[in-house]
């Protein structure tokens, strides 16, 4: 049965304390707690303390700084259940240690994954572009499936995703237009997909914007992708030169009166 002769406050610490004890020996450092853990056991000096007490002790401390540690990376942001659990394993906590700490993070909601999750919708549809499918993936990887995912994802309503999707039309419309009003479509709904949006909802943002080809625009972009195609041509005779020409701007996009007219006009090249 060992003695504890002295309890001293750790320098770089003022919460935590650094147990001294004589085993029969002189004195020694024992140990360190957390003042909580030093409360709820009722150290003092001159009181015996055997190896079984000692264990436990040192048990409720880990789980103690475990817990001082989720409450740290909490303070910056909020975060997930499993975001918790995977910070603590990376700091080699036991799962019973883990299994501590989220009851107790819990019981007093510093934790709750429905709020995390409605939290994350919200921030990313104001911060972002992303559209519901990528941020419901990215849920996923945060721990956050099913109902809670859904019911957060409620707050990304189909209005605000058109308008995200309305507003990304139109900043890509403000770049040089060189392909044709198709190309233009498919290249804006592979985008949209990519981003996380329905066919659905990039369909109605295509059908309802603003964004049009003048006649002007259409013009450049032909010409623009016929110059490729004579580099690729230009050694073929006039007939064989004409119907490639033909096949290679229609699989760009444009409509065939306006290849026609381009070809037209353009008969000595």
């Amino acid at each position: 049965m060992a003695v504890i002769t002295k309890i001293t406050t750790q320098k770089n610490n003022a919460e935590r304390f650094n147990i001294f004890i004589d085993n029969g020996a002189g004195e020694e450092y024992g140990f360190s707690v957390d003042q909580d853990v030093l409360i709820s056991w009722g150290l003092k000096k001159g009181m015996e303390i055997d190896v079984e007490a000692v264990e436990k002790i040192l048990a409720e401390d880990k789980v103690k700084k475990a817990y001082n540690l989720a409450l740290s990376y909490l303070s910056y942001r909020m975060r997930s259940e499993k975001e918790v659990i995977d910070y603590l394993k990376r700091k080699e906590f036991a799962d019973q240690e883990i299994s501590l700490v989220l009851k107790k993070l819990n019981e007093y909601n510093f934790l709750n994954d429905n709020d995390f999750a409605t939290a994350f919708v919200r921030t990313k549809k104001n911060t972002g572009v992303k559209g519901p499918k990528n941020i419901k993936q990215e849920l996923s990887k945060k721990g956050i499936y099913g109902k809670i995912a859904l019911e957060a994802l409620d707050e990304y309503t189909y209005a605000e995703q058109l308008e995200h999707i309305l507003k990304w039309i139109e900043k890509q419309a403000k770049k040089t237009l060189r392909e044709s009003e198709q190309a233009y479509q498919q290249r804006i709904t592979r985008q949209l997909l990519a981003k996380g949006y329905s066919y659905e909802a990039i369909e109605e943002g295509i059908r309802t914007s603003t964004v049009s080809f003048d006649n002007d625009q259409k013009w450049e972009a032909i010409s623009f992708q016929a110059e490729k195609g004579k580099k690729k041509f230009a050694h073929l005779g006039d007939y064989e030169y004409r119907y490639k020409m033909k096949q290679w701007l229609y699989k760009k996009g444009f409509p065939l009166d306006l290849i026609d007219q381009y070809l037209e006009e353009n008969r000595e090249q």
